[in-house]
């Protein structure tokens, strides 16, 4: 599964942005998907996962409640919809692709395919 995700940009805080993930090679729709996100600085952290069966999600504390993970596997693509940005949310973000069974989603290693990353800035 080859992974690339866009969408990212420059925000004023408050403001939203709506990043996709669009996946080719392979039937998305077996996959469950991840965002994570890289800071200047910092490693690389979760952010957002949906399963296969789009009604179970999961999303990291500083996001909840204002990122929703969704996914269309008509178009193979799945989305991350941020909402209310704050200057912290600055990061390189990434999207990952997870093929094998069970519901495990917080690591890298959780993950089997990876995309390039999208640029998102959220600056005045």
């Amino acid at each position: 599964v080859q992974l690339q995700a866009c969408g990212g940009g420059l925000v004023q805080p408050g403001g939203s942005l709506r990043l996709s993930c669009t996946a080719s090679g392979r039937t998305f729709r077996a996959y469950a998907v991840g965002w994570f996100r890289q800071a200047p600085g910092k490693e690389r952290e979760f952010v957002a996962a949906i399963n296969w069966n789009p009604d179970r999600t999961a999303y990291s504390n500083p996001v909840r409640g204002r990122f929703t993970v969704s996914r269309d596997d008509a178009k193979d693509t799945a989305y991350l919809q941020m909402n209310s940005l704050k200057s912290e949310d600055t990061a390189v973000y990434y999207c990952a692709a997870r093929g094998r069974t069970g519901w495990y989603y917080l690591k890298d290693s959780d993950y089997d395919y990876w995309g390039p990353g999208t640029l998102v800035t959220v600056s005045s």
